[in-house]
């Protein structure tokens, strides 16, 4: 499972997108994240080259199970690391701004760590 960030992101945002309005488009994932429809067509052209998502003949994308597998744990922990920070008292726009920094460096087993002791000590 070696994909950069942005391709992470891409992937969340289809998970997401998926989840709110059922189908996705590469003009929705534009529109989602303020970027032209050219540089999302050659991101979704690399993430299907790579087998993380299948376009339909009329250009509705879906995740494979690798690309599901990638997008739900990115999900997990942006949802999870955004809720911590808010509940610290970070501003909600703020806290979401940095689980999507943090999201991507953290090692699963600091990650691990962490969700145990959010579980075990809810604020």
């Amino acid at each position: 499972m070696n994909i950069y960030k942005s391709g992470e992101d891409y992937l969340e945002t289809i998970l997401i997108l998926s989840l709110r309005n059922g189908n996705v488009r590469s003009v929705d994932i534009a529109h989602e994240l303020g970027f032209k429809k050219s540089s999302v067509s050659v991101a979704m052209k690399n993430l299907r080259l790579n087998e993380y998502i299948k376009v339909d003949e009329n250009g509705y994308i879906t995740l494979t199970e690798s690309g599901s597998e990638i997008a739900r744990k990115i999900y997990e922990r942006h949802t999870i690391l955004t809720d911590f920070l808010s509940s610290l008292g970070v501003d909600k726009d703020i806290a979401a701004e940095d689980a999507c920094k943090i999201e991507h460096d953290l090692s699963n087993e600091s990650f691990e760590a962490l969700k145990k002791f959010i579980t075990n000590h809810p604020v």
